[in-house]
């Protein structure tokens, strides 16, 4: 594992948190212990609100809150309340930041807003809003066995990131899962005998792991290469806390194989036959349920599947350039520039470069107070997004102490690297106006300093109603 990036052993426990709003809207959320930004156990899928109801998604767990519309803050308000926290040393070298009201889109607050910086995971909100502009939360991806003569078979990867090879009747690591045993199933009721296993994962092009990448990272509970064959999120076996390092289609393959009750079979890489018979097929998760696990998660792996998804419904090359270009396009389409920096979907890469006015341009579309009525299926993604106090990744943060007052009212993407921490998302001021931010600490030398001075700002936000 990479020395330079946090270490910390995961521990989770779920408990069930129910969110009481004005509009009688319920929200669950388990609540997960925050050790190790980079690795995080599947919380499950987070009910997204209705779009009336995306204040409802950041208002305090407690009935009765008023979520109206508000009072429009004005840029010497929100400067004032925030001008003493902003001189936390927390920060480090610079703090980029924007911050708009979100119904009216007037900037309240911006410090090298336009400035190109490592967002980390925050980038992942580029991703989630790309796909779904492109597929519907309900669509599935397609795992496919081919029988291609001979006593081989074909295993033809669909991009299906959390595909389980998880033994039948225990829980999948990422619930809603398809199954491996499933496909076993269907394969030996097809009666073909397997004397070999071929893997084709053309669906995917260009390489596996990408140059922007530290190799360290690979390997470890984090960062995988990606194909478009894989199980349990890239992990050699299920049981095993890091994800493969070289070659997950493969590891993915062995396990069929032994699945199959024959661990001794020849794997390798292949391509299907054309009009091969198919014999066996698995659906995976719904496309939403596959977001909300990459964003509750922040999972790099299932980030970056995600990403070449968009290259493919866009017909594009399913590289990680290819990937980014889709995504780049397909944002431009909804009137949002996100510049061509991101080298990635994840944010894993430090060489990624993306500005927290377009993060907050892309959370706008997210709200529904901007873009053409075709991006109204983008707002999935706020109802997948972590809550302050509840869920996720934002689990422990506004949990305690001062800002404790604050649980339930941000939703945000947290993202963090060795010298970056960023936080991305939505707040409910006192006034009941939903405030659209983005905060990006990325020349630090202690990300949780970042983070807990992140917070207080955010807070500061919560409580400001700053007319």
């Amino acid at each position: 594992m990479n020395p330079k990036r946090r270490r910390a052993l995961v521990r989770a426990a779920v408990v069930t948190a129910i969110v009481v709003v004005a509009f009688g809207a319920a929200f669950g959320a388990a609540r997960l212990a925050r050790s190790n930004p980079k690795v995080h156990v599947d919380s499950g899928p987070t009910q997204p609100p209705l779009p009336s109801q995306l204040a409802a998604a950041s208002a305090a767990p407690s009935p009765g809150r008023d979520v109206g519309p508000g009072t429009a803050p004005t840029p010497a308000g929100v400067h004032k309340a925030l001008q003493q926290v902003l001189q936390n040393p927390g920060f480090g070298q610079r703090l980029l930041a924007h911050v708009i009201d979100a119904k009216s889109g007037k900037v309240l607050y911006d410090s090298f807003g336009h400035t190109p910086a490592a967002p980390a995971s925050t980038g992942k909100l580029l991703t989630a809003a790309a796909i779904l502009a492109v597929r519907v939360p309900s669509y599935r991806f397609v795992t496919k066995v081919v029988d291609a003569g001979h006593g081989t078979i074909v295993i033809v990867g669909g991009g299906d990131p959390t595909l389980s090879a998880v033994p039948a009747g225990k829980p999948t690591i990422y619930p809603g899962a398809a199954r491996m045993t499933d496909l076993v199933s269907q394969v030996e009721q097809s009666g073909v005998t397997v004397r070999r296993i071929e893997v084709d994962g053309a669906l995917f092009r260009g390489p596996s792991i990408s140059p922007h990448w530290d190799p360290q990272d690979m390997g470890t509970s984090y960062g995988s290469p990606i194909t478009a064959f894989m199980a349990d999120g890239a992990r050699p076996y299920p049981k095993a806390q890091a994800r493969s390092g070289v070659q997950p289609d493969i590891d993915a393959a062995d396990e069929f194989a032994k699945l199959l009750g024959k661990p001794d079979l020849s794997v390798d890489s292949g391509r299907a036959p054309k009009h091969a018979k198919v014999i066996a097929r698995v659906e995976s998760a719904s496309l939403g349920q596959l977001i909300t696990q990459m964003l509750q998660e922040s999972d790099n792996t299932i980030a970056d599947v995600l990403a070449r998804q968009v290259a493919v419904a866009q017909h594009a090359p399913a590289s990680f350039t290819g990937a980014c270009a889709a995504i780049r396009s397909v944002l431009a389409r909804f009137g949002v520039p996100v510049g061509a920096g991101m080298k990635d979907g994840s944010g894993l890469s430090s060489d990624d470069r993306v500005s927290p006015v377009a993060l907050v341009g892309v959370l706008r579309l997210i709200s529904g107070a901007t873009g053409p009525p075709a991006a109204a299926q983008l707002h999935f993604v706020a109802g997948a997004l972590p809550v302050g106090g509840w869920s996720g990744t934002l689990s422990t943060r506004y949990a305690t102490g001062g800002l404790a007052k604050d649980a339930g009212r941000v939703r945000a993407k947290t993202g963090t690297l060795s010298t970056v921490a960023s936080l991305a998302g939505f707040v409910r001021d006192k006034s009941g106006r939903l405030l659209i931010f983005s905060f990006d600490s990325d020349q630090t030398v202690n990300t949780f300093a970042s983070d807990a001075a992140m917070d207080d700002v955010v807070g500061k936000l919560a409580d400001c109603g700053c007319a």
